[in-house]
């Protein structure tokens, strides 16, 4: 299902581009004669290379492969990213216009036909203004959403936990140390009894994974912080590094492994997988149900939520899980929520069930690909458990 929007979506923009490109060289030709227009068809075929490039980086296994710095190719990445989208929804606005206009060009009432064109210009500058907003404002609007998650035959001594659960992080080039510490000074105030991570610390290898493990560490929970890693430690080839660098800060990140915490009389056990492909559902979650303790409360931390009807059948209780965030540009039609994530899974946001068991994920904190949250800004999950 990735495999097929990746190719969607390369076609459309192709085409977007192709559009735009002949009507940049129509434009040279009309306007530019001799050596200029040599020069001005030059540096169209070389934009249309630019942009080629630059959207081959949204492939964030690429950057490493590449070992092209992170910011260089994340900026690169999310400029064209943005100016793609941006000229698709320009592009089809102008086509939707330019319908209208040739069905009303027999209206002869020039006060009509004026409003049409304001109201056409309003509406094309509407892309930019989105994105603006998504990028400048709605990006680090960092909110707080506590959840009450019922679990059936939750122990005695469990029910009111407070779990925090932070996800897709992604320090780099679009969110910075600061910003992460203001997420972390939020995320105290709510005094969480465990805190959890459920991986995308950063987004490239070259983003700066000992900022964000410090910040993470400043976390101040009871029964401390635990953490499961996602796949973009594994497109930056720091998985070990994660590990060793939390484990000195005071968070400890499990693969394959699970922890058991008492609080007064009852269990909570807290299991860890690493990042499981979709490209790999016949494989998800193997191992994971020796890690399941009979009488305990089993709490499983996966980046991928896809995994929750797997691990609702080990026997897990509740998964905790990321990396969809939200969506990150979502727009809701007819009570529906249309995002790009919805191509890859239906856990994309909120609490979902199967049977006894539950699963939460998370909109997360920072964002991939263009650095704009639209209709799903980033979120400080503080989960409590309660006994039904």
């Amino acid at each position: 299902m990735e495999l097929s929007l990746d190719i969607v979506l390369i076609v459309v923009f192709t085409f977007v581009q192709w559009r735009i490109t002949g009507l940049l060289l129509a434009s040279a030709d009309r306007n530019i004669t001799g050596a200029g227009r040599r020069a001005a068809r030059t540096g169209i075929f070389l934009f249309d290379v630019l942009v080629a490039v630059s959207y081959s980086f949204t492939f964030s296994p690429l950057l490493g492969r590449l070992r092209i710095p992170g910011r260089i190719g994340l900026v690169m990445a999310a400029a064209a990213l943005a100016y793609l989208m941006t000229a698709t929804a320009v592009l089809g606005l102008h086509w939707v216009l330019s319908v209208i206009r040739k069905h009303l060009q027999a209206d002869t009432n020039p006060g009509r036909r004026r409003a049409l064109n304001v109201a056409g210009n309003v509406l094309m500058a509407s892309p930019f203004v989105v994105i603006g907003y998504g990028a400048l404002v709605e990006r680090t609007d960092f909110r707080v959403r506590e959840v009450d998650v019922p679990v059936p035959g939750l122990p005695h001594d469990l029910d009111g936990l407070r779990v925090l659960h932070l996800s897709d992080i992604h320090l780099s080039a679009f969110l910075s140390e600061s910003e992460l510490a203001r997420v972390i000074d939020a995320s105290n105030e709510l005094r969480p009894n465990l805190a959890v991570i459920t991986g995308d610390l950063i987004s490239s290898h070259t983003d700066p994974l000992d900022a964000c493990i410090r910040q993470l560490a400043r976390i101040k929970a009871d029964a401390g912080i635990l953490g499961c890693l996602g796949n973009h430690e594994v497109y930056a080839k720091v998985e070990k590094r994660t590990v060793e660098l939390g484990a000195r800060a005071g968070v400890r990140f499990l693969r394959g492994e699970s922890r058991q915490l008492r609080f007064g009389d009852s269990v909570l056990n807290v299991a860890g997988v690493d990042f499981q492909s979709t490209r790999e559902k016949h494989r998800y979650l193997q191992g994971a149900e020796r890690l399941v303790v009979p009488g305990a409360m089993n709490l499983l931390l996966a980046h991928n939520p896809d995994v929750f009807p797997v691990a609702a059948r080990q026997g897990y209780n509740l998964l905790l899980a990321g990396h969809t965030h939200g969506g990150q540009v979502t727009v809701e039609i007819l009570d529906q929520s249309i995002n790009p994530a919805r191509f890859y899974t239906p856990y994309v946001y909120g609490l979902y069930r199967s049977g006894a068991a539950a699963a939460y994920v998370t909109r997360g904190i920072g964002t991939i690909g263009i650095p704009a949250r639209i209709g799903a800004p980033p979120e400080i999950s503080v989960l409590r458990l309660r006994k039904v």
